[in-house]
């Protein structure tokens, strides 16, 4: 897993911080045998973002407080993770359907 630098450009961070760690949850030998092999031949990993409990550096073994209170160890990839998530790019037939349903419901009051 690809460690990251802060915004700030900190590679370090302080109890306490909002940070995001990298945890093997199963080894390729521990995963179920009915997977497809591709899948099977790597680990199933994760990221968990929390707020640590002790200073560390990137690429540290940490330990993080989720904020549901869950404790989990991992390794120090980021701090202050930001969220990149998205939907992925608007689908074309999705676009017109909001014009083409009002322009239904005109049609019938």
């Amino acid at each position: 897993m690809k460690v990251e630098k802060t915004f700030e450009g900190r590679n370090n961070a302080k109890k306490g911080d909002w940070a995001q760690i990298f945890q093997v949850v199963l080894k390729p030998s521990q995963r179920a045998p009915q997977l497809p092999d591709d899948t099977a031949k790597v680990p199933l990993t994760c990221l968990v973002k929390g707020f640590l409990t002790d200073d560390a550096d990137l690429g540290d073994m940490v330990t993080i407080t989720t904020a549901i209170g869950r404790t989990i160890s991992g390794k120090l990839v980021a701090i202050n993770p930001s969220y990149n998530h998205s939907f992925g790019a608007p689908l074309p037939g999705f676009m017109r359907i909001g014009s083409e349903v009002r322009r239904i419901l005109k049609d019938v009051s």
